[in-house]
């Protein structure tokens, strides 16, 4: 199945008590700080918002990311023009 955002991969989502999350079906990580990361997937930008957020894996070349952190909302965005810097990710979803 095609999809909008480019051919549709092996995306999933896993969170373990809202203090860990899985994904995989990552193709680059735009931005991060301990409050917000910013994936590009396989279904579009990604924005994980929460506290004491951190990267405990990366791997690009297998799409694979792991987070711990409190987590506390996630949205998606198939609009690339997103990732300019001014505002924050949901900020700029939600205007």
């Amino acid at each position: 199945m095609e999809h909008i955002y480019g051919k549709q991969g092996q995306h999933r989502l896993v969170i373990t008590n809202r203090e860990s999350l899985e994904v995989t079906g990552v193709v680059h990580v735009d931005s991060f700080d301990d409050e917000e990361v910013v994936l590009e997937t396989d279904q579009g930008l990604l924005a994980i918002r929460g506290e004491d957020l951190h990267i405990k894996n990366l791997n690009l070349e297998k799409g694979e990311l792991a987070i711990e952190g409190l987590v506390l909302e996630l949205a998606y965005s198939e609009d690339r023009r997103l990732r300019d810097r001014g505002k924050g990710f949901l900020g700029r979803l939600f205007k």
